[in-house]
């Protein structure tokens, strides 16, 4: 081998060892970005099952359905305040639907 062939697989080598080390450190970041996460989402559920109620007083099945009934009833009464809004709107010449 001459000391040119030496050099250019040399460099080579360099420049893979360098992508390789690119790679793994993009890698490893995503893995801390995919924990962060993790703890968040699991942060989320235990406040969200402390919001609900205490442990073994319901399912979480139950309390949730609960909360859900909840929000279906506020839909309801959004959706009823909304009719008159949207009167006072049209009264005034504005298509609601069109904004």
């Amino acid at each position: 081998m001459t000391a040119e062939t030496t050099d250019g697989r040399l460099r080579d080598l360099e420049a893979e060892a360098f992508r390789t080390g690119r790679t793994l450190a993009e890698h490893s970041q995503e893995l801390g970005d995919i924990k962060a996460q993790q703890r968040t989402a699991f942060s989320n559920i235990d406040s969200l099952a402390d919001a609900i109620g205490a442990p073994g007083d319901r399912s979480i099945t139950h309390r949730l359905a609960s909360i859900e009934g909840e929000l279906g009833e506020v839909k309801d009464e959004l959706g009823d305040a909304k009719r008159p809004l949207w009167a006072l709107v049209r009264a005034q010449g504005i298509d609601p639907d069109a904004q």
